[in-house]
C-alpha cells in the first residue's frame, strides 16, 4: 500500500508533514495501525482512529490518546516519522 506515493515505511522530513496528510493516514480505509515518531526520541502507538484527534480547523497540533485518562498534545513540527510496520521507533513518554 502506498500513502502519498510513497512506500508505507518511508520517512518524512521533520517540519514537513501537514495535517492535511496526517488527515490521510487516519481516515485511510482499512485504517492501518501506525506509530508517530518525534524529534525529541519519543513515540506514540495509533491502534485506531479512536486514538487520535486532528481538530477540524487545526493546523500544527493534534492529540494522541494512551487510553481513557493519558494523551498527547503534539506539534505536528515535531514529527520525524510515521512507520506502519508495528514496531516503536523512539521512547514513549511511558517508557522513560
Amino acid at each position: 500500500m502506498q500513502v502519498f506515493g510513497m512506500a508505507p515505511r518511508a520517512r518524512y522530513i521533520p517540519g514537513a508533514m501537514t495535517i492535511e496528510q496526517l488527515r490521510k493516514v487516519v481516515n485511510a480505509r482499512p485504517f492501518r495501525p501506525f506509530t508517530i515518531s518525534l524529534a525529541d526520541g519519543r513515540a506514540f502507538r495509533v491502534r485506531s482512529p479512536e486514538y487520535i484527534f486532528l481538530p477540524p480547523k487545526a493546523q500544527r497540533t493534534f492529540i494522541v490518546a494512551e487510553s481513557a485518562e493519558d494523551y498527547n498534545i503534539i506539534d505536528l513540527p515535531l514529527v520525524t516519522s510515521i512507520d506502519f510496520n508495528g514496531r516503536r521507533q523512539g521512547r514513549s513518554k511511558k517508557a522513560r
